[in-house]
């Protein structure tokens, strides 16, 4: 008689569902970097987005916080359409996100990118509102959240990438998002800061905020993510938990070729 063996499976157990796209497509000239993907979010948890470069994730990230117009499909935020809006009013809707390449003003200091996140416009207008001080107040408080505090008088220029990169996850917070799509955090950033972004992200998550990363750092996937979802060619071709998901042999031909 064989032994049952000792490794357990993990089981997802039924989810709410928060963002999600039906037969999402984009294609650029000849090349289809979204093909026809559906795919459900979790809400409340911590979702990944992976593949091997050039699998579509940064283009479905930007159809669906409407920085691109998908070709075709849908997409849904907690049951309500989102499809074709602006990114403004996708971003009132809740939903926050970073960018691959970190967006920062670089002639403008820390505190001065952290306004202009949650109020656009010149930057005099901006100072002159009845709620700058306000702003300021939470802006600072944000600031101290992910540890740069001591930078707020810096020009976003003169900070390291890592420094600029917990910028702008704070920046996404001065709205106040339920929602936080991340785009590589842990691109270009030393192990220290991406410790540091990883227990902002469980911190915020436990809080109640919903994430979806797109990261190439498997270990930093597999240890934070409840749920993970694989793009291959521009859809998804496997869907679970980090423990399922790495062990898949779909995920390792799409990654390894075997």
């Amino acid at each position: 008689m064989t032994a049952p063996d000792p490794t357990p499976v993990e089981v997802e157990t039924p989810f709410e569902v928060g963002l999600a796209t039906e037969g999402l497509s984009k294609a650029f000239g000849g090349v289809q970097a979204v093909d026809g993907a559906s795919v459900q979010f979790h809400h409340g948890k911590v979702n990944a987005l992976i593949g091997p470069n050039g699998s579509g994730k940064t283009t479905f990230f930007n159809c669906v916080t409407g920085m691109i117009r998908a070709d075709a499909g849908t997409v849904s935020y907690r049951g309500r359409s989102i499809t074709g809006k602006a990114p403004h009013r996708i971003a009132r809707a809740g939903i926050g996100r970073s960018f691959q390449l970190c967006r920062v003003f670089p002639r403008m200091t820390v505190l001065e990118n952290m306004l202009t996140a949650v109020r656009p416009g010149s930057l005099p207008r901006l100072l002159a509102s009845a709620h700058h001080r306000d702003d300021v107040e939470r802006a600072r408080e944000l600031l101290a959240r992910v540890g740069i505090e001591h930078l707020e008088r810096a020009e976003a220029r003169d900070i390291s990438y890592g420094q600029q990169k917990l910028l702008e996850l704070a920046g996404v917070l001065m709205a106040d998002p339920e929602t936080i799509m991340l785009d590589e955090p842990a691109g270009g950033v030393n192990p220290a800061l991406i410790e540091r972004i990883a227990e902002l992200v469980r911190s915020l998550n436990a809080e109640g905020r919903t994430f979806i990363v797109v990261e190439h750092n498997m270990e930093l996937v597999m240890s934070l993510s409840d749920h993970v979802v694989v793009f291959d060619r521009g859809r998804p071709i496997c869907e679970g938990p980090p423990s399922v998901v790495q062990n898949d042999p779909r995920v390792l031909e799409a990654y390894l070729g075997i």
